[in-house]
C-alpha cells in the first residue's frame, strides 16, 4: 500500500473517530438534572440502557431494570458507566447501593452516581 493511501486511511479512520465523539452528547449539570427530572414511561423503557452521554468526560447511562412484576416494578438508575482503571472518586461521583430488581425480589447494588443527581435525590426512581 503506498504513503499516500495509508495517509488517506488513517484521515478517514481519524473523521470517523471523531464523528463518533461529536455524535456523544456533554451533559453538563442542568442537563443531566433536566433528564432525570423528566416523566418517564415504565413500560417503554423496562429492561433498557439508554446511554445519556458523559458528564465530566465519564459515560452515563440510563438503566430500566423489572423483574417479577413488570412493569410496574421498573425502576430508573442514572449512574457512570466508569471505564477500567477509574475510581468513582476520582470521576467526582458517589457511591449509593440501591434495590435493583432481580426475579421475585429487590437486591442491593452499588453504583457511582453523579453528585448533582445525589444531591437532588435522582439518581433512583421507582
Amino acid at each position: 500500500m503506498s504513503a499516500q493511501r495509508r495517509g488517506i486511511g488513517a484521515a478517514v479512520l481519524l473523521a470517523a473517530a471523531c464523528a463518533a465523539r461529536a455524535a456523544t452528547p456533554v451533559l453538563g449539570d442542568v442537563a443531566l438534572r433536566a433528564y432525570a427530572e423528566r416523566p418517564w414511561d415504565k413500560a417503554a423503557l423496562m429492561g433498557s440502557t439508554v446511554r445519556l452521554g458523559t458528564h465530566h468526560g465519564v459515560p452515563v447511562v440510563a438503566e430500566y431494570p423489572c423483574a417479577d412484576v413488570c412493569p410496574q416494578y421498573t425502576v430508573r438508575i442514572i449512574h457512570y458507566e466508569l471505564p477500567p482503571g477509574l475510581g468513582c472518586a476520582d470521576a467526582g461521583g458517589v457511591e449509593r447501593s440501591v434495590g435493583v430488581p432481580v426475579a421475585i425480589a429487590v437486591l442491593p447494588k452499588t453504583f457511582c452516581f453523579p453528585r448533582v443527581l445525589v444531591e437532588a435525590d435522582l439518581h433512583y426512581a421507582r
